[in-house]
């Protein structure tokens, strides 16, 4: 850290060119901005003043993949560049930082990947929590706190260095980390890194900072992400409606945009950044339906006559499928399998994937394992050097690419490695709850408490409760054919009913849904049940007045003769 301080410094001071090298992710694009804003704001502060000379570069998902590349290096050393700061990525740029040194550049690496076992690029400085020999306790930062890390250690150093280095202190606490955090908030969250320890501080502080954002291109976004301003958002909101708009622009078109968005004061320019993330997040969708249509088709014929799918990972391909929904399509596969997969399209004779896992089948190790060349046992044939061009993640997922014809080297390799560490008892879908509860404990008290543990995500589920013997007080009613609400009682301890009945929905992404389920159970009126669900508040026009809108969502249903569905 000292070292990376310094240089930056140095830079700063001299006038020289500065280039962010980042991703094209969520994670990626907000650690440039975050990185970006801090450079210019301590060249702004210092004494004498010198404007910093900062610019990036986010890779184009199609023309270049992830990671660094030499080219592009190439391009900035031309330019002047003489210091370049990766985010996000950089951790297994052995070769690009060698191409860096040659071309005069020092590289300033931050990272939060894990490197390929004790090899590291030969910089000037590598952040990066996951390095061997780092002490640093929180290993599961995403990039964006890596470079946020960063920018808390310039902006200390560069304190003494301004006019009144108290009053830069103070704006520093008050305005520039809490500002900051609202991307590490968003990044953390988006990069699935377990919401634990200082994840879930960061997390907890950064979303409490996105309640009525000031910055226009924030603002604007989450207006069209149906995000009240008015409060803070949830992990869920921020997971799911927030995250998708800011990756597509990396997916469908140019990640730019995003920056741009989160760097401009200009309300009308936001205005237009934002819906057009909005309208290329409605593309993506459009194209991982298509091609889920088709993928739903292929693994009917996987299933064998028991209605199981192989005991392997999955390998899918397909030239038409969009390189920017292959790692959302993955996910849609594990869950429809339970089983990890693998989804590869192909252009120019070259084959490009992404990759998803199931809780303990580490897929970095998995595909790491298929890249040795020529490995015994595993291959018909012997392939003689690395089976990828590229590749990188971790335990539950990754990206990668490697020539078309050797597609079918890396499904025999993974089918191999799968057989003996895929067990049965891994692909056994589970069911779990945290406590029991009768129906006459759930409170409004009792939610306030379960709020405080928020927010939820990797690592901190939100609680799920299981409910015995509850009792179906009417008909179950079907909402668009696959979601259910139902309306439950239970008998308290003298016999008396709860005096009103507390509202149940079922919602669900399967074709069948709930309804069908439902019916294979033979529920109905007065049916007993037992349930699983997690508690929600419902603020809408439809919320339950005698419960003061507390609602339950259904995790899993059972009656008296059946187990568990989820």
């Amino acid at each position: 850290m000292d070292a990376a301080v310094e240089r930056i410094q140095s830079a700063v001071r001299n006038g020289e060119p500065i280039l962010i090298y980042g991703d094209y992710d969520v994670d990626g694009t907000t650690a440039t901005v975050l990185l970006k804003t801090t450079i210019e704001r301590i060249g702004l502060a210092m004494e004498p003043q010198q404007p910093a000379q900062v610019s990036y570069h986010l890779p184009h998902r199609i023309r270049e993949g992830y990671g660094m590349q030499n080219a592009i290096l190439g391009e900035a050393a031309e330019s002047g560049v003489r210091l370049v700061i990766s985010v996000d990525t950089g951790i297994r740029a052995i070769a690009e930082a060698v191409e860096a040194r040659a071309r005069g550049l020092d590289l300033i690496v931050t990272d939060h990947h894990p490197p390929d076992g004790a090899a590291l690029p030969d910089a000037l400085a590598v952040i990066n929590p996951t390095q061997p020999g780092c002490p640093y306790p929180n290993k599961n930062l995403c990039g964006a706190a890596v470079a946020f890390k960063l920018a808390q250690a310039l902006l200390d150093a560069a304190a003494p260095l301004t006019a009144d280095a108290d009053a830069f202190r103070a704006r520093t606490r008050s305005v520039l980390l809490p500002s900051f955090l609202k991307l590490v908030a968003i990044a953390t969250i988006a990069d699935s890194v377990p919401l634990t320890g200082e994840n879930r501080t960061l997390a907890a502080l950064g979303l409490a900072a996105l309640a009525n954002p000031v910055q226009p291109g924030l603002r604007s976004l989450m207006q069209l992400a149906k995000i009240s301003l008015d409060r803070a958002p949830t992990a869920t909101e921020v997971g799911f409606r927030l995250a998708p708009r800011i990756n597509a622009a990396g997916r469908m078109d140019i990640a730019d945009d995003v920056v741009e968005l989160l760097l401009t004061r200009d309300a009308d320019r936001a205005r237009k950044l934002a819906e057009k993330l909005d309208r290329l997040n409605q593309e993506r969708r459009a194209s991982e339906a298509r091609a889920l249509d088709a993928i739903d088709r292929e693994l009917l014929t996987l299933v064998d006559a028991s209605g199981e799918y192989p005991r392997e990972c999955l390998v899918l391909d397909h030239p038409d499928w969009h390189r920017g929904v292959l790692g959302i399509l993955a996910s849609r596969v594990v869950e429809r399998t339970g089983r990890p997969a693998l989804i590869v399209t192909h252009a120019d004779g070259d084959a490009h994937g992404s990759g998803r896992s199931v809780p303990g089948f580490h897929l970095l190790d998995a595909i790491t394992y298929a890249d040795k060349a020529g490995a015994p046992g595993l291959d018909s044939e012997t392939w003689e050097g690395p089976l990828f061009h590229r590749f990188g993640g971790h335990a539950h997922a990754v990206g990668f690419s490697l020539p078309s014809d050797r597609l079918p080297l890396l499904r025999s390799r993974m089918k191999a490695y799968a057989s003996a560490r895929l067990t049965p008892a891994l692909l056994v879908p589970q069911l779990e709850y945290d406590a029991e509860l009768s129906l006459a404990e759930i409170t409004p008290e009792l939610m306030a408490w379960v709020a405080r543990l928020a927010p939820f995500g990797i690592g901190n589920p939100e609680p799920v409760f299981l409910t015995r013997d509850a009792t179906l007080a009417a008909p179950i009613r079907i909402i668009k054919d696959k979601h259910i609400a139902l309306q439950l009682t239970q008998s308290g301890p003298r016999g008396q009913s709860n005096p009103a009945a507390i509202p149940a929905l079922g919602w669900s992404r399967d074709p069948l849904g709930w309804p069908a389920r439902c019916t294979r159970l033979a529920l109905a009126k007065g049916s007993a049940v037992d349930v699983l669900y997690r508690l929600r508040h419902n603020t809408g026009p439809y919320a339950s007045p005698q419960f003061g809108g507390l609602e339950l969502e259904l995790c899993g249903l059972r009656s008296a003769s059946t187990t568990l569905h989820s």
